[in-house]
C-alpha cells in the first residue's frame, strides 16, 4: 500500500536536518526583501521540516508561525528554535488548520507546497494573506549527470535494477499558475549552488528522500549498494551543482478573484 507522500520525513528527522539543502542569504534576502519583514510582520511557513529555511525570517524580528505535519519534524524545529520568542510552531495539516484569514503579511513555502497541490494551496495562502502580501515559493533543481557523465550512467543502470518504491514522486505544482488565484507580480529568480558528496554522504542524502524511504525491503539493500560500489569506482566523490529556484507572487485586493 502507498504511503503518504508527505509523512516519510517524519521517520528521519536528525538525517534531514543534516543532509537537506540550506538555500543561500541572496534568496533569503530576496524574500526578506520583497516582503518587507521586520518587527511588527506576521510570517507563515508551510512545513518547515527541520528548519533549513526558518531563521532567516526569525532574525528579522518577524513574528514567525510555521505549521508541520509530521510530529517528529515539529518537535525537532521547536526545539531547535526554542531561544527565539518570535517563533511559534503548530503540528497540524496548512490545508485545515483555522488560521485568522488576513493575517500574514508572507506566507512561504521551501519545497512543501507542492505536496498540497495547487487547487487548495493558492487559495488558502491568499485567505491568509493580507491585501499586498507576499507569497515565496522556492526549491531546489539539481543535477548530477552533467559533473559526472559516466558515474551518472552507472547510477541509472542500479535505478534500473533495484529502485522500487512504495512513495513515487509524481508530484507537479506549477509556481506560475498562482496569477489565476488572485496574484500578481510574479518575480523569478533562480541562484546557482555546487556540492560535493563522499560515498556515504552521498547515500545518507538520498535517503532523505521521500521516494527513498519508500525503498521496498526485499530491495534496498542492493540498492544502496549499488549506488556505493558506482561511486567508488568513479572515485568516491559525486559533484552536484545546480540552482536554488525562487518564485514570489503579491495578493491582490479583496475585488481579486
Amino acid at each position: 500500500m502507498a504511503l503518504d507522500p508527505r509523512t516519510p520525513f517524519d521517520s528521519v528527522p536528525e538525517a534531514f536536518d543534516r543532509w537537506r539543502p540550506r538555500y543561500c542569504d541572496d534568496l533569503f534576502d530576496r524574500v526578506a526583501s520583497r516582503a518587507a519583514l521586520g518587527p511588527g510582520c506576521r510570517s507563515l511557513e508551510i512545513g518547515p521540516g527541520t528548519g533549513q529555511a526558518t531563521e532567516f525570517a526569525l532574525r528579522t524580528g518577524t513574528d514567525c508561525t510555521a505549521i508541520e505535519l509530521g510530529t517528529n519534524l515539529a518537535a525537532f524545529c521547536e526545539r531547535k528554535f526554542s531561544r527565539y520568542p518570535n517563533f511559534h510552531l503548530v503540528c497540524g495539516d496548512f490545508a485545515t488548520h483555522p488560521f485568522e484569514p488576513e493575517s500574514f503579511d508572507l506566507v512561504y513555502s521551501a519545497a512543501a507546497i507542492q505536496w498540497i497541490g495547487e487547487e487548495i494551496a493558492y487559495p488558502r495562502c491568499r485567505d491568509l494573506l493580507r491585501p499586498g502580501g507576499t507569497l515565496a515559493m522556492f526549491y531546489t533543481r539539481s543535477d548530477y549527470k552533467t559533473p559526472n557523465p559516466a558515474l551518472y550512467a552507472d547510477i541509472q543502470k542500479v535505478y534500473d535494477e533495484w529502485y522500487r518504491t512504495d512513495t513515487p514522486y509524481t508530484k507537479h505544482f506549477d509556481c506560475e499558475a498562482a496569477g489565476a488565484w488572485g496574484f500578481h507580480s510574479m518575480e523569478h529568480r533562480e541562484f546557482p549552488f555546487r556540492r560535493s558528496f563522499a560515498t556515504e554522504d552521498y547515500v545518507a542524502f538520498i535517503g532523505t528522500h521521500s521516494d527513498h524511504i519508500g525503498i521496498r525491503p526485499e530491495c534496498r539493500d542492493a540498492f544502496y549498494g549499488g549506488i556505493r560500489a558506482a561511486i567508488g569506482h568513479h572515485g568516491g566523490v559525486l559533484e552536484m551543482q545546480g540552482v536554488y529556484v525562487l518564485y514570489l507572487w503579491t495578493r491582490g485586493g479583496k475585488d481579486a478573484p
